[in-house]
């Protein structure tokens, strides 16, 4: 049960469900593209984790998952985090530096992706629906699916473990939601503090979260294998 517990925290660490709350939250209807996005969330996540381990769970996409995808995510996401935060700790050398406005310029002329288009429209609706896509399973949720079908628990328990695993996994959108609701004035000051906190020195706090999660993941996909 910890390591169910430990998988929820990883995947709360989910960098597609940050985009979008930072998405979101520069918007004027953050509330409501929030609350929306959580519900769409909550649908896909809550109803496919249940279908899984009632249904699915015996087959060899779980079993393939835990065995070798997720170790080899695990240390391919990890190396690249630990290399590109040494890259930006060690200081931009020039060619990286033309490298990142070259690509800065090329998405630009892109634009960003369709569902931040789609955020930044700024409907509750079609929140929901970004939030119902983008929340698909992932490989920590798979894991912790597979070793709550081997816990053999009855019915109920296992329904409240999925339930409160999705409850964890989407806390970076929880949060903001409750303290909305809770404390609006405070919620909005916060808000603004963080903004200006990853405003200030954004490289070095780059730096450091791209060292940490790429040695924790490092470690975990080691782990994985033996």
């Amino acid at each position: 049960m910890v390591e169910i517990f430990a998988l929820s925290l990883s995947a709360a660490a989910n960098p597609t469900l940050f985009a979008a709350l930072m998405v979101m939250i520069v918007s004027n209807s953050a509330q409501r593209l929030m609350t929306g996005y959580l519900l769409g969330a909550y649908l896909t996540s809550i109803v496919s984790g249940l279908v899984i381990v009632f249904a699915l769970s015996q087959s060899s996409v779980v079993g393939t998952t835990r065995n070798t995808l997720s170790p080899a995510v695990d240390l391919a996401a990890g190396f690249l985090l630990v290399v590109a935060g040494l890259v930006l700790r060690s200081g931009p050398h020039e060619r990286v530096a033309n490298w990142r406005q070259a690509r800065r310029e090329k998405k630009e002329e892109k634009g960003p992706p369709r569902w931040q288009r789609a955020l930044d429209k700024g409907s509750p609706r079609v929140a929901f629906v970004v939030g119902m896509a983008l929340s698909l399973p992932g490989a920590s949720y798979l894991i912790a699916l597979d070793l709550l079908h081997k816990l053999d628990l009855p019915t109920l328990p296992t329904v409240l473990c999925v339930i409160a695993f999705c409850l964890i996994q989407l806390i970076l959108l929880e949060i903001p939601v409750i303290g909305f609701r809770v404390a609006p004035e405070r919620t909005v000051a916060a808000i603004d503090r963080f903004r200006s906190w990853i405003g200030s020195d954004a490289r070095k706090i780059v730096t450091r979260v791209a060292l940490v999660v790429g040695a924790l993941l490092v470690l975990r996909g080691i782990l994985e294998l033996l």
